[in-house]
């Protein structure tokens, strides 16, 4: 048997070169993790994008702050605001009893609330009526409004910090309290395919 010796080769590199890769690792490491959050933030924006002609006027709106601390009125008349609902999509809908648009898209909004509930959102409906606290909890109770709460913006501060054009007016926020969306006008909130896009734009991602 014959052996046969391997010869074995040491490069070494001047320090300054080991310091430069050392730095390029460390560079290329802290950009892929910079890069994931802003991947997911991109895949969140495009489930938020409608299909054209799902609705008749979206606007889309990449993760903006909404006024989580501006209060509101149950039903019993105790305040509450969008920061109490932390870690859940919403569907803010302003709407008022003598607005017939508004009036038009409420049943809908009441279905489309026991179809997504169990998908971590919550659809809130929230009066711009003067008297609100006595005319929403009727007009509910009229037209079997049974899966959506009485709320009440009694001096319409929450629908100015949301700078509505005009009613109804319905905000998409996600579950960091983001908003993502919104549609200015009706919309047919009961369908099958604006169901489905509620539910991926605003069921519960970690991100």
């Amino acid at each position: 048997m014959i052996a046969t010796a391997s010869t074995l080769k040491v490069t070494f590199y001047p320090k300054k070169l080991i310091a430069q890769m050392r730095t390029s690792i460390l560079t290329l490491t802290l950009a892929s993790l910079i890069a994931l959050p802003a991947q997911t933030a991109q895949a969140q924006s495009s489930s938020c994008m409608p299909q054209k002609g799902l609705f008749g006027n979206y606007q889309s709106d990449r993760n903006k702050k909404t006024p989580t601390d501006i209060p509101f009125l149950q039903a019993s008349g105790e305040e509450t605001t969008l920061a109490d609902y932390a870690g859940k999509g919403l569907i803010v809908n302003f709407w008022a009893t003598w607005c017939a648009p508004c009036v038009r898209e409420m049943p809908q909004l009441n279905r489309l609330s026991a179809f997504v509930r169990n998908n971590n959102i919550e659809v809130l409906t929230i009066s711009e009526d003067l008297k609100g606290l006595t005319s929403a909890p009727k007009f509910y109770k009229t037209h079997n409004l049974n899966d959506l709460p009485v709320l009440v913006d009694k001096k319409g501060k929450l629908m100015r910090a949301f700078a509505a054009p005009g009613l109804p007016l319905t905000v998409l926020i996600n579950q960091h309290g983001q908003e993502v969306g919104r549609v200015v006008g009706l919309a047919e909130w009961d369908s099958v395919e604006i169901v489905d896009f509620v539910r991926n734009c605003l069921s519960k991602k970690d991100s």
